[in-house]
């Protein structure tokens, strides 16, 4: 009877666990994708406009965006590992 409970205890635990991987990956991609996004505008606005402060702007962004490509890279590689 005990088996019983251990047996279930790790397959909701499992299951929840790769739910939350999920839900953070998803995350983590929406975000790179919204920084990009907003670098891309911002550059333009900056070279548009010659405005200093906008390609400040832009190259700030990056700190954020390099993080997130390392994350993105290590999901697309699980992804095509746990296929393979």
């Amino acid at each position: 009877m005990a088996r019983e409970g251990i047996g279930t205890l790790t397959t909701i635990t499992t299951i929840t666990s790769d739910l939350l991987v999920a839900a953070f990956g998803a995350a983590a991609v929406v975000s790179l994708i919204l920084f990009l996004i907003m670098r891309e505008l911002t550059s333009a606005h900056a070279e548009e406009t010659m405005s200093w402060t906008s390609e400040r702007v832009a190259k700030t962004l990056l700190v954020p965006i390099m993080p997130l490509l390392v994350v993105f890279v290590f999901i697309v590689v699980a992804k095509v590992l746990a296929v393979v």
